[in-house]
């Protein structure tokens, strides 16, 4: 698809650009990923300003704010308000006392979060945090429905097709086929769209699995298993760090997850091979 035969999409702009291909030059509209600061206000108090792409950001802080800790369950968020400002965009949520104490406890700053989720974190304890071991015991899937899954993903990623920016994480049934999908240009961002989503819709986790299209570090195994995925399959190899969270939460951690291969890395029991029933 070329830049020009895409329609208008949400969280992305247009730009002039030379382009060299086929040993040809030719000035261009292009289009990129938006990419914009957005605070995360907790009861009045800014607690976080991602760079992020400015869509689904209700799923957003919903998901971060699970996913981190901040809240318990869906019901300690109150309200859910974003406001534009010249400077970016400011997501207002109303959280429960209890869960506004705990913030309180544990503040960190998170300027600038794209690339390391871990950033400003102000102890060993916040970092390697203990997350709820994942149910899901009974979920058995061939491995052929995670390619399924990529592939599915890869087509579905509107924003990532036009722009060759963003990064996508999608929930998928137990066949493989994509049910939601959300992306962002952090990887730790669409991961969070994703599970506010989830939350949202009501998915029971157990019944299926989350793909993401970037590596499997630690905290996307931490947010996935607390979401109560019970399988991470990734594009790229996890670190060992996240093999050790996805251990012990029980979690079956997948990577290098790339026509038709892939790597078992934690609790394989849950995957189908040929010729497996």
């Amino acid at each position: 698809m070329n830049a020009n035969d895409t329609p208008l999409l949400a969280g992305t702009r247009q730009a002039q650009v030379l382009r060299w291909r086929d040993a040809q030059r030719s000035e261009v509209l292009d289009w990129l990923a938006d990419e914009v600061p957005v605070a995360l206000e907790f009861n009045g108090i800014s607690h976080a300003v991602m760079l992020a792409t400015p869509t689904d950001l209700e799923d957003f802080a919903l998901g971060f704010a699970l996913s981190e800790g901040i809240l318990d369950r869906p019901d300690d968020l109150f309200d859910c308000e974003t406001d534009v400002c010249a400077e970016g965009l400011t997501v207002r949520l109303e959280v429960s006392s209890r869960s506004f104490a705990r913030l309180k406890d544990r503040r960190r700053t998170l300027a600038g979060r794209t690339g390391c989720g871990i950033c400003g974190t102000e102890s060993l304890a916040q970092v390697l945090r203990d997350v709820p071991a994942v149910q899901g015991a009974a979920l058995r899937l061939h491995a052929a429905a995670i390619d399924h899954a990529m592939e599915s993903m890869r087509a579905r990623q509107l924003l990532g097709r036009a722009t060759g920016a963003t990064h996508g994480a999608a929930w998928c049934a137990a066949n493989g086929d994509v049910i939601l999908l959300r992306e962002d240009v952090g990887r730790h961002n669409a991961l969070d769209k994703l599970i506010g989503a989830m939350v949202r819709v009501g998915v029971d986790a157990r019944t299926g699995f989350i793909v993401v299209t970037s590596r499997a570090s630690v905290e996307m195994v931490q947010k996935a298993a607390t979401a109560g995925a019970p399988l991470l399959a990734a594009v790229s190899a996890p670190t060992f760090l996240a093999l050790e969270a996805a251990q012990r939460a029980g979690m079956t951690l997948v990577g290098l997850a790339r026509q038709g291969d892939l790597v078992a890395y934690a609790h394989p029991q849950r995957l189908l091979f040929d010729r497996e029933n």
